[in-house]
């Protein structure tokens, strides 16, 4: 039998999820929830560009809570504040339907008991379970980078750096607003404001859930946020980035760990990669121990005519959508794929 589906939010990522729920026939689109009041009573194929299903787009969360459903892909964009996207994850899980994230939610215990237990507890009401998943946060250093570590006989410094090259992105909302590309620091330094905090929380989940598998505490985490400034106008799909103003933003964290190893953890995002020097690869991960070990990944598109950013939201998509069956057979609450094995702390 087919698990029944409901798609929340229909942006790119939302409408390349909703085409593979449609196109999968162990799958059963059951609904569609949608942020646009444009978009609401369309039906599902005229969305994501599929014959027409039968099952028609709502806005109205009452009538999406009242749809039966095994599960949600809950793909909408991430917002500020980090916390914003809770009370409709809340709602959904209180309704009895499991809960697929690519938007947070990876490892809620980082962001505090008061954060975790409401959904938590959301969560045991409605007999349901939540999953917080995707490429990064959750695979590359969840499912990879931390499995690499069982090869280690001590881990002194855990390295992981992700470029993400902006400069044929057309989302001008994405690259200006959550990227901060294109602000002028004298006016605003993102590194301190808004836009740091919403990256320190998603991405404080990821080093707090890595100290969690290697049997160890986060003692502290220190930023160390570094601009780019353009040297001359930056003109890309999305948008013209002006002259002195930001044309990459790489957010850095080093976590402590009570153990005395350490996790550098970088995403640069930038709207020119000559900027910067050497070839870098979407994910570079070091691990500096006994011995040393270095990954080098890329996720890249098969079509030279697609978009460079289709391949990654492919990926994401697809960690969602074989997420599923796992997500369902767990236990009512909150839940992590979790990797094979880990180097362990000592006691």
């Amino acid at each position: 039998m087919a698990f029944r589906v409901i798609q929340w939010a229909t942006g790119a990522m939302g409408r390349t999820a909703l085409r593979r729920i449609i196109d999968d026939p162990a799958l059963a689109l059951a609904g569609v929830h949608v942020y646009s009041a444009a978009k609401a009573g369309k039906d599902a194929g005229e969305i994501a560009r599929r014959p027409l299903t039968g099952v028609v787009a709502t806005h109205d969360l009452a009538e999406t809570l009242a749809t039966p459903a095994d599960v949600v892909i809950h793909t909408p964009r991430i917002t500020l504040p980090y916390d914003a996207l809770v009370p409709h994850v809340e709602a959904l899980l209180r309704s009895g339907k499991n809960v697929i994230s690519t938007a947070g939610f990876h490892w809620p215990a980082a962001q505090g008991p008061d954060y975790a237990d409401r959904l938590h507890l959301a969560a045991l009401e409605g007999g349901a379970t939540l999953a917080g998943v995707g490429v990064s946060p959750g695979m590359i250093v969840e499912r990879i980078a931390l499995a690499a570590t069982a090869m280690s006989v001590e881990v002194e410094h855990i390295k992981v750096s992700e470029t993400v090259d902006a400069s044929a992105m057309a989302s001008a909302a994405f690259v200006f607003e959550l990227m901060g590309l294109g602000s002028d620091p004298a006016v605003r330094d993102i590194r301190t404001g808004p836009l740091a905090e919403l990256y320190r929380a998603l991405f404080s989940e990821v080093l707090v859930f890595a100290g969690h598998q290697m049997g160890t505490k986060v003692a502290r985490i220190e930023p160390d946020h570094q601009l780019t400034l353009a040297p001359a106008d930056i003109v890309i799909p999305a948008g013209t980035i002006p002259e002195g103003t930001v044309a990459a933003t790489e957010w850095r964290w080093t976590a402590h760990y009570a153990c005395g190893a350490r996790f550098t953890l970088s995403i640069l995002w930038t709207a020119d990669p000559a900027l910067h020097e050497g070839g870098r690869g979407h994910w570079d991960v070091r691990i500096e121990g006994r011995p040393n070990i270095h990954l080098t990944m890329d996720i890249t598109e098969s079509d030279p005519n697609a978009p460079p950013s289709r391949a990654l939201t492919d990926a994401t998509v697809a960690v969602a959508i074989n997420a599923i069956p796992a997500v369902i057979a767990a236990p009512p609450g909150l839940f992590a794929f979790q990797p094979p094995s880990t180097w362990r702390a000592p006691a």
